[in-house]
């Protein structure tokens, strides 16, 4: 009777260890693929997001140069029509994660910064300049700077870069939603996202 208490016994440890090493086994795989899925998901994100926005601006430009003892100056001057697009753009591709199998954790070390792109079309008129004193490439330097700083402060006046920073929140939305479905966290330096809401309260 003994032995056959000892056999029973026996043959439900031998079972419970089995099917406790092929559950750990079941789940050290499901953990893999989820990771692998995760790592897939998030290279699929990494794609340039784009905000364009389009600026028009009428300049005046006039430069006066004096000659022989400033007795005598000679001019030129120009209307300049500005016609700018601008581009707002973050290249995901930049993005660094980090997945922690275990805590069952997405961690985003690192987003890019907005890139910047301002095309101008410069259009010239009324253009009129003295013998003594051209039009030269310095002017057109100098005005082609003047409307890049000019573009600069209409870009930071706009909703440009809140435009690229709710398109960037929507794909960073994305990879919130796959986490949480497959039951694992997202955390941006140090802080846990709970919700796709606590996206907008990042600093980046």
């Amino acid at each position: 009777m003994f032995r056959f208490l000892a056999g029973i016994i026996t043959a439900i440890a031998v079972i419970w260890s089995i099917q406790y090493f092929m559950g750990k086994s079941d789940q050290k795989e499901e953990i893999q693929l989820n990771s692998a899925l995760l790592e897939q998901q998030i290279k699929q994100v990494g794609k340039l997001i784009v905000t364009e926005g389009q600026f028009s601006q009428v300049l005046s430009y006039k430069n006066t140069k004096k000659n022989y003892f400033d007795i005598f100056s000679a001019n030129k001057k120009a209307l300049v029509i500005v016609n700018a697009k601008v581009t707002i753009a973050y290249d995901l591709r930049q993005i660094k994660t980090e997945i922690d199998q275990e805590a069952k954790q997405v961690r985003i070390l690192f987003l890019p910064e907005p890139e910047i792109s301002i095309y101008p079309d410069l259009q010239y008129y009324d253009v009129s300049q003295d013998y003594f004193n051209k039009f030269d490439a310095a002017d057109y330097n100098k005005i082609k700077g003047s409307v890049d700083k000019l573009i600069q402060t209409k870009i930071d006046q706009s909703d440009l870069k809140g435009d690229a920073k709710e398109r960037l929140i929507n794909e960073l939305s994305k990879i919130y939603i796959l986490t949480n479905t497959l039951g694992w966290s997202l955390q941006y330096q140090e802080t846990t996202i709970a919700s796709p809401t606590d996206l907008n309260n990042l600093k980046f």
